[in-house]
């Protein structure tokens, strides 16, 4: 069977039988594309160890655009995929390399940006509250803090969704994975405030408030999906409220999910929770936030230095 023939069919069954997210299956799609082309769509029996040898040293060759080449990261995504391509077709009992002779490269320790407590209150304070948008900035920041909700969660959610009453509601995250997540009391009382302050009745959470309203009155239109705030503006507004407080550091709302996860186990909350409430499908993932809250290092620490 040719390579492009079980791409394709590989693609199908990610589509429908295991259901994943349109952007897994345009990620899986853009990767495979690329060692379709440089294998030049051979058959899966032909793929073995020294084709997948010379596609690595192509990846890690690749310039994206002059002077610019993919991380170790982004060549093990392109891996990843691979290996996961593989997998379905020994599934289907097609002779080709079994997916686990492959191993992904190895990548730096992960880094974890996050913020004080008295750095997250410079942030907040910094927000001038006198507007319909300064109210919305406030309640966005204090938002993504106390649910620790990635930006795309977050550009999702509409008014019904969030429950303001018990403070805790379902979002659909990675992996089209439910989980619960919880408003502080402070949060709520910011959200409560900017959404009386408007007088529409479109469902999005947020609103971009700048944007002219369009006079046509098809249904999307009167929902307010043309005013749905989008990632690239929240991430702008974080990063210079951020400035105006006079953080150095480089603040994006993941740091703000960082600070949430970060203070969640400096006070003492257990790593298998703080996986629940990040949503995060491996441990693994949630670990990176242990060595900044090791409480046992610091007290050796303490004791024994001099």
């Amino acid at each position: 069977m040719k390579l492009s023939e079980a791409v394709r069919h590989f693609l199908e069954y990610c589509e429908i039988e295991k259901n994943q997210s349109p952007k897994t299956l345009q990620n899986y799609t853009h990767y495979l594309n690329r060692f379709l082309g440089f294998s030049e769509d051979p058959g899966i029996a032909s793929i073995d160890r020294d084709l997948v040898k010379r596609y690595r040293l192509f990846l890690n060759r690749f310039e994206s655009r002059p002077g610019k080449t993919l991380s170790i990261k982004t060549q093990n995504y392109h891996i990843i995929a691979l290996r996961a391509f593989l997998k379905y077709c020994i599934k289907q009992d097609w002779k080709t390399l079994e997916p686990e002779k492959i191993e992904l490269g190895k990548t730096p320790d992960r880094t974890v940006d996050y913020l004080t407590r008295e750095e997250l209150e410079r942030l907040f304070e910094s927000v001038e509250v006198d507007s319909i948008i300064g109210l919305r900035n406030r309640a966005i920041l204090e938002f993504l803090y106390s649910t620790g909700l990635r930006i795309s969660e977050l550009v999702n959610l509409n008014q019904d969704q969030v429950n303001l009453e018990r403070g805790e509601f379902q979002v659909r995250g990675k992996g089209r994975k439910m989980r619960i997540v919880f408003l502080s009391q402070r949060a709520k009382e910011w959200i409560v405030d900017y959404l009386n302050m408007r007088e529409d009745g479109f469902e999005p959470l947020f609103l971009n408030h700048r944007r002219a309203r369009k006079k046509k009155e098809g249904a999307v239109e009167m929902r307010g999906e043309h005013r749905r705030l989008t990632a690239y503006t929240i991430q702008e507004m974080v990063r210079k409220t951020a400035l105006q407080a006079g953080i150095v550091k480089k603040v994006t709302p993941h740091v703000l999910r960082h600070s949430f996860a970060t203070e969640l186990l400096l006070n003492g909350a257990d790593i298998r929770s703080v996986q629940d409430m990040l949503g995060h499908a491996s441990i693994t993932t949630t670990q990176i936030y242990t060595h900044l809250t090791n409480k046992k290092l610091r007290e050796i620490h303490e004791k024994f230095h001099r």
